[in-house]
């Protein structure tokens, strides 16, 4: 059986997405008409996170290329904030920062310097949506099909959504009473 499934996704902005995500393999890329491609490579001597769709949160394990072109990739490790599972990848082609941070327990939102992308929606298995912001209010900006790909690529790998911090910390709490 092929551990590669292609997801497609028809984006309200940007049309017929593709997306093709290999945990067992670490890898994943997602394309499509007018998109850069993206990939994201997990090293190959890497112990692998089976809660994380790419297979690790460790920077150093894994390589972010878009069109071929290398950039940096940074997930946070993932703790008991949801800020704690953020996923940051700094541009030096676009000379800009993207930031993947969950807002919900579902749902992720995408900044680019700061500026509201979209929202996110991924369970980890490749399937993603976006729900995109207009660009009309001073705290959003219109996206462009550099800025969907990368999000794409984002919300597959690790997916989107947490819970918040006093959820997490009542889980615990109740994990150790008898």
């Amino acid at each position: 059986m092929d551990p590669v499934v292609p997801t497609p996704v028809a984006d309200q902005l940007f049309g017929q997405v593709q997306i093709e995500l290999d945990h067992e393999g670490g890898t994943l890329r997602v394309s499509g008409e007018g998109l850069p491609t993206v990939e994201i490579r997990r090293s190959p001597d890497t112990e692998v996170a089976t809660h994380v769709p790419i297979g690790t949160r460790d920077p150093a394990r894994l390589t972010l290329l878009v069109d071929g072109v290398e950039e940096t990739l940074r997930p946070a490790k993932g703790f008991l904030s949801r800020r704690s599972y953020r996923v940051e990848v700094v541009s030096a082609t676009r000379d800009c920062r993207y930031v993947l941070v969950p807002n919900s327990s579902d749902t992720s939102r995408l900044r680019r310097d700061k500026r509201r992308l979209g929202v996110f929606t991924s369970t980890g298995d490749g399937k993603v949506s976006a729900v995109w912001e207009n660009g009309e209010r001073r705290s959003t900006a219109a996206p462009e099909p550099y800025d969907a790909a990368v999000g794409y690529a984002l919300a597959a790998a690790y997916g989107t959504g947490a819970e918040p911090m006093w959820h997490e910390a009542l889980d615990a709490v109740t994990e150790l009473w008898p």
